[in-house]
């Protein structure tokens, strides 16, 4: 099989990975509460089971990643954490207890851990200007699973009967239903997926110089043959030089036939074995954590993933009770409103796949802060207090909705794909574990935040605002150092790294 075709089923493969991560989140989601009720569970209990899906997976993504850089390889790895997957379903299915349920979870949002060895995957295999475009496929895959997981509940719900001890009912179905998904991925990830070689940083774009190196080589050469002049040197780009050391000089011309089809095999074929082996022997020497996250440049990336989620996952626990309270609505009006905001996801992720090979990430992410900032205003002066009657709470409650929503792909996209350029492309695996566990400690403080503050929406509000409006100031003050490092900037880094 060539690697193209290796290629596309490992990216289809990684899609289906996301796409499955939300098909659970949609398919556990609505009935856990009610699952945990029938296991005598106190209120609590729906915390503390929800966020320990996300604190385990907080805690295996730098491992994972950690281990993804290590080993430069993602198929095991991935393998490996579907297990967990696949066994924390298994136990959600079982239900034995509250405690078991909470355990369940615990052990299935090891998997999600994977994630980071992925990130870091696509972060070596994919060239920087088409990385963008990538980060928003695989975020879309996730984005089509919560919208679709919804309507398998639909038949999920009609499960009654016993599997040997075990009952299969509207709770429990949703936990065996994801454990055969599961293994069904696992059968897709062995004969579907491979690990390829890290594209090599600037390959193509060296390759195009190195042929009208040697075009114009020639060219002057014959052109000096046929004048019978005196050869001057040949200067290449210091790049090239740094690269492949070769120079054609006055003092080479004594052997021109050797010297022009050595350094014609010198710019097309490198040896890159030295660097590979040094790479992939020991990608964390001399690494440092204050060195590789405390840059300017990182801290904002980092601050944007925790700030942006932290508001998202506040908004979307104060939704639901806010509908009840100012329309009435109830579970089928609820899943509706979710699947209308994830058809507008998927919509505003294509849009930024599209924008993104056009303009710069920066500027994504400015245009999507922009937007979360005007739906902050509007949500705490028309939301927090609604004016007028049911049309026109409606109104003011549809626009906040949307203009929220609208300005996460942006976010989403621009900040994952400016993190993969700001640090190391070694450590690229750890790297984007680490980053996913700020996301997770996000998702874990939003909902509990806004839990305790549902009726006094002000405070709230002003919070998710001054945060906002911090990252917003953070963003203009280090605007000029969200691009991408030279190579000569990456190659001291590396160094220090």
């Amino acid at each position: 099989m060539d690697n193209g075709r290796k290629k596309k089923l490992t990216f289809f493969t990684i899609g289906l990975i996301f796409l499955l991560s939300g098909v659970e989140y949609a398919v556990i989601l609505p009935t856990i509460w009610r699952y945990l009720q029938t296991l005598e569970a106190p209120t609590y209990f729906l915390g503390l089971t929800l966020s320990a899906f996300s604190l385990s997976g907080l805690l295996s993504g730098p491992l994972f990643g950690h281990w993804s850089d290590r080993t430069r390889t993602t198929k095991k790895i991935i393998l490996f954490a579907n297990l967990f997957e696949i066994v924390g379903n298994l136990m959600y299915f079982m239900g034995f207890s509250k405690w078991f349920l909470l355990s369940s979870r615990l052990v299935a949002g090891i998997g999600t851990g994977a994630g980071s060895s992925i990130f870091g995957f696509l972060t070596r295999s994919t060239a920087p200007e088409d990385r963008s475009t990538v980060f928003a496929a695989v975020m879309v895959c996730r984005q089509v699973g919560l919208l679709i997981g919804p309507a398998f509940n639909i038949f999920l719900r009609l499960c009654d009967f016993h599997l040997g001890p075990f009952v299969v009912n509207i709770y429990t179905a949703p936990g065996l239903f994801m454990c055969l998904l599961w293994i069904l991925l696992q059968l897709a990830v062995v004969f579907m997926y491979w690990d390829l070689p890290p594209l090599e940083r600037g390959k193509d774009t060296l390759k195009k110089r190195s042929e009208m190196g040697n075009e114009q080589s020639i060219e002057k050469e014959e052109a000096e043959d046929e004048d019978d002049e005196e050869v001057k040197p040949l200067m290449r780009s210091q790049e090239l030089v740094g690269s492949y050391g070769s120079v054609v000089t006055a003092d080479s011309h004594k052997n021109h036939t050797t010297a022009t089809s050595d350094a014609t095999l010198n710019q097309v074929a490198p040896s890159p074995e030295p660097s590979v082996s040094r790479e992939s022997s020991s990608p964390f020497k001399n690494f440092s954590l204050s060195r590789e996250f405390l840059r300017e440049e990182v801290v904002v990336l980092l601050a944007a993933q925790f700030i942006t989620l932290f508001n998202q996952t506040a908004l979307e626990t104060m939704v639901t009770p806010l509908t009840q309270k100012y329309f009435n609505y109830g579970e089928l009006e609820n899943s509706l409103m979710y699947c209308l905001c994830g058809v507008e996801v998927i919509t505003g992720f294509l849009f930024v796949r599209w924008l993104s090979r056009r303009v710069a990430e920066r500027v994504i992410l400015a245009v999507g802060l922009s937007i979360c900032n005007i739906s902050c205003v509007w949500c705490l002066i028309f939301l927090a207090n609604p004016l007028g009657g049911f049309p026109w709470r409606l109104t003011e409650f549809v626009i906040g909705v949307f203009l929220q929503v609208l300005g996460l792909p942006f976010i989403a996209v621009a900040q994952v794909s400016l993190f993969s350029k700001v640090t190391s492309e070694k450590t690229q695996g750890f790297s984007q574990g680490v980053r996913r566990s700020v996301g997770g400690l996000a998702t874990i403080l939003g909902p509990l935040w806004a839990g305790g503050l549902t009726d006094n929406m002000y405070i709230m509000m002003g919070v998710m605002m001054a945060l906002l409006a911090l990252l917003t100031m953070m963003l203009a003050f280090s605007y000029k150092r969200l691009v991408e490092p030279s190579q000569e900037e990456e190659a001291e880094s590396g160094d220090l790294c």
